[in-house]
């Protein structure tokens, strides 16, 4: 109805609305399977967004309407023979293609006369035995084109729709389209899942009970609605679903599973059932055994292989999973199941992130603002263990709460004279007055403090740095461009500067992306050997889609001297990236 009544809207409403429209309520409508409502939501979109190549398209069409007409009604009378000669009890009528569908062919530079379908017809008969059978005969009486045969009945779009499409060369020289379909089959194209709701009340057998599976989407909706934290993140969730392009996939038994574009092995395996993506320990493709994270492609066979003794899924898996049921499952696995180990795994997140922002978690989470800000009116969790939990399995994230926790535990100290009258005795000073300290850095009027190297950035003499008087741990030496500089109090920073000449060690930590090969790890060590740099530790793995990533911890002087190391890594056979890391 907003749709129908949009003309009376002002020009930056009616664009406003349409694109919404567009966007949301059509592709809903699309995957619920009303075609009629789709379609007219679609070309009043296009009214108002285009409304050039709307009244252009309009206006085409209206100049070949009737000699369109004359070749419908022709092979309308053809089909209705056929029909007659089969003995099949049928109907024969035309659909006009939608403005909208007609648009978006044009858009990929097709042009007016190539597209064929500018009125299709549709032949609907009793049984699927008849669909098949009348496409017999049009194949018979007229050439298919090739590549324009789509069978939609035996295996159904994502919306339920069926119908067979073939496009044929007919007596007219042209090419034209016609759909086959049952009269149910028709049913659902016109009112999608409602259909079956009305089959449900007008006939109880149970041929015409409702089909869990394809009403499996509408309640992977509201999954997501349920699991999602926020409205932004359940529209996010929805719109990937509506969007994304489908595969078809077969079990080994036959059965049809319709996924994502872009949907690996383990999207599949939750697709079959939650328990079936939990106990997942192997992925077969085409009886072969692959990665987990492979990318399905229309017509596999995929057999999912399971283990009664698998612990659950990898963490590892949110990286790849494209599908959001996948990765809701995955994430309630975590939260549900492993509640105590993430509970410890978010203790240390926060524990990480606060003393990276040098302060003592343990202390903060003391705070009475902990329990009545953070946990109920926030989160609105029942504990602090309720909010651990949370960051553990990736519902929250360390940061943004820890920061929150810091700005509560300065007004709650707001009034602490020690605390400001420190900071405005070391802010009082001439920034010229440097000393070098034990940690070999030139700080500003600061004497007696300890001086530390935070772990977020790892500074190394030649980075530009900054220091940051924390209230317990005396003076954080951070990079200047480090990420956390910019939420930390700006009257607590202060200049810092490396000496001229500088002959201590800094820890400095490499992370390098690979392809893996024999002797890939021997070739790294033999390299920092040979420079003769100093080597504190070295882990390496190697992920399912065969990269290998090495962990470095080496020795260097300065942060010449580590871009020199990091060039020559670069260059040695199947290294596809060197980066400097925090190695927190």
């Amino acid at each position: 109805n907003n749709m129908r009544t949009l003309g009376f809207k002002d020009e930056a409403s009616q664009k406003r609305i349409a694109q919404e429209t567009l966007d949301i309520y059509a592709p809903i409508a699309s995957r619920l399977g009303i075609s009629s409502i789709k379609g007219e939501l679609e070309d009043l979109c296009l009214r108002y967004l285009h409304p050039e190549d709307y009244f252009e398209i309009a206006d085409k069409i209206n100049h070949t309407r009737a000699e369109r007409q004359v070749q419908v009604k022709a092979i309308s009378e053809e089909l209705k023979k056929m029909l007659d000669e089969l003995g099949i009890k049928g109907e024969v009528n035309g659909r006009p293609k939608h403005f909208y569908s007609i648009w978006r062919k044009l858009q990929k530079g097709k042009s007016f006369e190539q597209i064929y379908d500018l009125t299709a017809l549709r032949v609907i008969v009793d049984s699927i035995k008849d669909c098949y059978a009348v496409l017999g005969a049009i194949h018979t009486e007229w050439k298919p084109l090739p590549g324009r045969f789509k069978d939609y009945i035996s295996v159904p779009k994502s919306n339920m729709y069926q119908s067979l499409h073939t496009t044929v060369l007919t007596s007219f020289g042209e090419p034209f389209e016609i759909q086959i379909r049952t009269w149910e089959m028709h049913k659902i194209d016109e009112l999608g899942i409602a259909a079956h709701w009305k089959y449900k009340q007008g006939n109880t057998s149970s041929s015409q009970t409702i089909d869990d599976k394809k009403l499996a989407w509408i309640r992977s909706v509201m999954e997501l609605q349920n699991d999602a934290s926020d409205s932004k993140e359940y529209l996010e969730n929805v719109k990937m679903d509506l969007y994304a392009d489908q595969v078809f996939v077969f079990t080994p038994k036959g059965d049809v599973f319709n996924l994502p574009n872009g949907a690996t092995g383990v999207d599949f395996a939750y697709a079959v059932h939650s328990q079936v993506g939990n106990k997942c320990v192997g992925i077969k493709i085409n009886s072969k055994i692959v990665p987990v994270s492979t990318k399905l492609e229309n017509g596999d066979v995929v057999e999912v292989i399971t283990s009664s003794t698998s612990k659950g899924p990898s963490r590892d898996w949110l990286k790849f999973v494209t599908t959001p049921s996948a990765k809701t499952k995955i994430k309630q696995f975590f939260k549900k199941e492993t509640r105590e180990e993430n509970i410890k795994i978010g203790y240390e997140m926060m524990e990480r992130a606060a003393k990276q922002r040098g302060y003592v978690f343990s202390e903060l989470i003391k705070s009475q603002y902990f329990n009545r800000v953070i946990i109920q009116q926030k989160y609105n969790a029942q504990s602090v263990d309720d909010v651990l939990a949370m960051i553990g399995y990736g519902e929250l994230t360390a940061v943004p709460v820890v920061t929150r926790l810091i700005e509560l535990r300065i007004k709650e100290i707001g009034q602490n004279k020690t605390s400001k009258d420190e900071i405005e005795q070391v802010k009082s000073k001439p920034l010229t007055s440097k000393k070098k300290n034990d940690a070999g850095v030139l700080i500003s009027g600061v004497e007696g403090m300890k001086i530390k190297f935070s772990q977020c950035c790892s500074p190394l003499p030649g980075d530009d740095i900054i220091g940051y008087i924390s209230k317990s741990r005396g003076v954080m030496i951070h990079r200047k461009d480090c990420v956390n500089v910019g939420q930390l109090e700006v009257e607590r920073l202060i200049e810092a500067s490396w000496p001229v000449a500088n002959n201590e060690k800094f820890n400095a930590f490499i992370d390098i992306y690979a392809q893996d090969r024999v002797g890939l790890l021997i070739d790294v060590a033999t390299l920092i050997t040979n420079m003769r740099i100093p080597m504190i530790s070295i882990d390496a793995k190697k992920d399912n889609d065969g990269t290998a990533v090495i962990h470095l911890c080496v020795e260097v002087n300065n942060v010449e001297a580590l871009q020199m190391l990091l060039n020559k890594l670069k260059q040695i056979k199947n290294v596809t990236e060197v980066k400097r890391t925090s190695g927190v």
